[in-house]
């Protein structure tokens, strides 16, 4: 494996964004704690876990280069990860809804052979929602969308009808961005 590129992630948006961006890579997630420890900023939160996962999976893949990555949705200073159920996705969904929130994405690639073995760095995007109606709310839960991702919702599919605006890079809210990801692969 020397020379090649692991994603230390299970996401299929981070392994199709990478594959767009023309990148042939290998997937092995990180199976580690993804718990926030007390008092950790968000921003903390994503970066250390990036940093976690890829460093774990480089453990398994010494000669490679290894990125890992972890993207969180903030709303007041709280994190929104990935609802528990339907419930929970109706609930985050309508705190989101006419509001400004955060995307934060932690990026992290580690290698053993380099002047700079490990880098991480911070992506954050501001994304303004629209109010959701109650149609359109309950639809969307319906669909079953809303489980697999943090703050309930998906920028690329039916949800992107609420957010007229973002303040940054429409990859990172999708799970990876990609500018920053390039630039990170090639230094």
């Amino acid at each position: 494996m020397a020379g090649s590129l692991v994603l230390a992630s299970q996401s299929p948006r981070r392994k199709e964004l990478l594959a767009q961006a023309g990148f042939v890579f290998t997937v092995h997630a990180a199976d580690l704690d993804e718990s926030r420890h007390a008092g950790e900023a968000p921003e903390a939160y994503v970066q250390r876990l990036a940093l976690e996962k890829a460093q774990a999976v480089l453990a398994l893949y010494p000669e490679a280069t290894v990125l890992g990555a972890d993207t969180t949705v903030v709303l007041d200073g709280e994190t929104l990860g990935k609802p528990q159920d339907a419930e929970e996705a109706r609930a985050m969904l309508r705190s989101l809804a006419g509001r400004a929130h955060e995307v934060h994405t932690g990026l992290a690639v580690v290698r053993r052979t380099a002047v700079q073995p490990e880098r991480v760095h911070l992506e954050t995007t501001r994304v303004i929602f629209d109010a959701i109606t109650p149609e359109d709310l309950e639809a969307y839960v319906a669909s079953g969308d809303p489980l697999d991702k943090a703050g309930a919702y998906g920028i690329q599919g039916f949800a992107a009808r609420w957010i007229p605006r973002i303040e940054g890079d429409y990859f990172n809210v999708v799970g990876l961005p990609l500018a920053a990801t390039v630039r990170m692969l090639r230094d």
